[in-house]
């Protein structure tokens, strides 16, 4: 495979799993194969999801990372194996609609610690491959304010979101106004409900890759969890 632009490590949901089929109608692209998915009709919600749309429904472990000169994406496929063959797959906690600064997202109901330790596991393996953020990229993280403690995270692992600032989400909006917010969280908490009552495993870890700048998010390859 030649090296893509960008390469992130993915929690997604197993495609039978209902929340695929579920998630990718919400936001109107199916990662896989990304093809067009009819969404619902819902005024102003191609709008509303295009930004979460480009990366397709997932939940960050490490997040998307240009490649350092002279690495490869093997590098990156042989260190996630490593990561896989020593965790093994476990439950996720329930999951439910949740207002996370005003994007609506699917959030854990309660933290999972298995959770935590495979998003740590993958910001440390694969950072040696990352190419240093640049001064824009750091400019626009810091844009909408850091506590110091991810201030620290984004200087060290190029992202504020990490380790003890790191949290489980899967992002379904851009950020909504009330207005907005009054329509969508009810439609979104309608559409995902019979996926939501399901118990579902964390089995693998998925790649995304990004061809560049101006490509959405494709899933790659699904790492199993063998540990």
């Amino acid at each position: 495979m030649i090296s893509p632009q960008r390469v992130a490590l993915f929690y997604a949901p197993a495609r039978h799993d209902p929340l695929w089929t579920l998630g990718a109608s919400w936001l109107g692209r199916d990662p896989d194969t990304n093809a067009p998915v009819v969404q619902p009709e819902i005024p102003g919600i191609a709008e509303a999801t295009a930004d979460p749309r480009g990366y397709g429904l997932h939940a960050t472990l490490k997040p998307p990372m240009r490649l350092r000169k002279g690495t490869s994406w093997d590098d990156v496929l042989c260190a996630v194996d490593g990561v896989a063959a020593g965790i093994a797959p476990f439950d996720l906690s329930p999951l439910a609609v949740t207002n996370l600064h005003g994007f609506l997202a699917l959030c854990e109901t309660t933290p999972s610690v298995p959770l935590q330790t495979l998003s740590d596991a993958c910001v440390a393996s694969v950072d040696a491959f990352r190419a240093p953020a640049d001064d824009a990229e750091l400019a626009r993280r810091r844009r909408g304010g850091l506590t110091s403690a991810q201030e620290a995270m984004l200087v060290r692992w190029g992202y504020p979101y990490v380790f003890a600032t790191w949290f489980f989400h899967i992002t379904l909006t851009r950020r909504l106004n009330e207005a907005e917010y009054a329509i969508f969280r009810p439609a979104a908490e309608a559409h995902v409900e019979p996926a939501l009552a399901r118990t579902r495993r964390v089995e693998d870890i998925c790649l995304f890759t990004q061809a560049d700048s101006e490509s959405p998010f494709i899933l790659a390859d699904r790492i199993p969890l063998s540990g």
